[in-house]
């Protein structure tokens, strides 16, 4: 009875110890030291020079603008442009009725005639009064009473001198004439209309379109990282950055132009910062108020770093990272500072050397400190046109 109660016992302890085995056996096949080295393209990294570029909302502004208004009051009596057309400065656009100014200015110099006429008789009684006073035949007072008359009568002429002034300058404004040169729009009168002086009411407005401002906005934060670079040597700014335009039907603009100025104060509603361009503009391809998009040409780097975007990894605090091979085949992971996006490419600040060896495809079979093989290596100028 004993004897028929242990066997079983016996057999199942033995078949425990021989699974046991197989699996440890199996455990010692699997273990990393047996696998071979993981297959892993790489890329060796190289310095270059490159230059940075921002691409930014703009909007077009006239280089010059005027707004045509009267100087005088009156009767529109003619309209001398045609709507649209290329004006230069100093062209006549309306005719105000001159009637009434005319006899201002012919009363004005009637005026100063009879003053001038005073003048005569008032210096003849001046200067006989001086020889009477020399004999003691008049008083002291009567000859200083003619004096004043004399000098009242020189004043007169000065005055009467600037109403003839004031009675040709309006008679002349009865000519509206264009202050600018440029292309003028729509008119907004017509003959027959009662206009007044310094009325708020613009008769027509004139663009001068050659060459034209762009006016770009740009984030205070980027202005600000930007200045920094400067400052820091971290790049090469050119003294006038140059800027170039996309129109809004997505073509090229043919011309080149330069930033002029930065605004000294940040918009508190969006946090932007107004960039001002130059720009020619000979065909007047450009009107004002037209949005583009101006890529402006910020500054150089010398040695830059460029990294592909798919061989760099973010962690859920947006730090990056990136593996390596080192000299002996092993992985390294390396903490990164990356800047800007270039072309599908990171621009690295700190991390990445020139002659690294970046671990760019077979990343899911790697972990830091295990031996790889390379299956592909290629340089910079090979990735730069993938």
């Amino acid at each position: 009875m004993t004897f028929c109660f242990r066997s079983p016992l016996l057999l199942t302890l033995f078949a425990a110890l021989l699974m046991a085995g197989c699996e440890q056996k199996a455990d010692n096949q699997d273990s990393p030291q047996s696998r071979p080295p993981a297959s892993v393209n790489v890329m060796t990294l190289a310095s270059q020079s490159i230059t940075l570029t921002s691409s930014l909302p703009a909007r077009t502004v006239a280089y010059r603008k005027a707004d045509v208004r009267p100087q005088v009051s009156g009767i529109i009596e003619q309209r001398l442009f045609e709507e649209g057309s290329q004006i230069e400065a100093g062209q006549q656009l309306y005719q105000i009725d001159p009637a009434i100014y005319e006899a201002d200015l012919a009363n004005a110099r009637a005026e100063l005639k009879r003053a001038e006429a005073a003048l005569k008789t008032a210096k003849a009684r001046e200067n006989r009064y001086q020889n009477l006073l020399d004999d003691n035949a008049i008083s002291r007072q009567e000859y200083d009473d003619a004096l004043a008359t004399f000098q009242q009568a020189e004043a007169e002429i000065e005055v009467r001198r600037a109403m003839v002034k004031t009675a040709q300058t309006n008679l002349d404004y009865t000519r509206v004439n264009a202050p600018i040169s440029g292309r003028i729009g729509k008119s907004n009168v017509t003959e027959g209309a009662l206009v007044t002086a310094q009325q708020e009411a613009v008769l027509a407005t004139i663009h001068q379109l050659d060459p034209m401002y762009v006016d770009i906005s740009q984030p205070s934060r980027a202005l600000l990282d930007l200045r920094k670079k400067v400052i820091d040597r971290e790049i090469n700014q050119q003294s006038a950055p140059t800027v170039t335009l996309t129109l809004e039907d997505g073509s090229r603009y043919p011309h080149q132009g330069q930033l002029q100025f930065a605004e000294v104060d940040v918009d508190p509603s969006t946090g932007d910062v107004v960039l001002r361009a130059i720009m020619p503009n000979p065909d007047q391809l450009l009107l004002p108020g037209m949005f583009v998009r101006a890529e402006i040409t910020e500054g150089k780097i010398d040695a830059a770093i460029l990294a592909p975007q798919k061989a760099i990894s973010f962690n859920r605090e947006g730090n990056a990272s990136a593996y390596v091979v080192n000299s002996s085949n092993e992985v390294e992971a390396r903490e990164l500072e990356v800047g800007r996006a270039i072309d599908g490419h990171w621009l690295v600040k700190s991390g990445l050397n020139a002659g690294d060896q970046l671990i760019v495809a077979g990343l899911q079979k790697v972990a830091p400190g295990a031996k790889v093989s390379i299956d592909q290596k290629r340089d910079q100028t090979e990735a730069d046109g993938d």
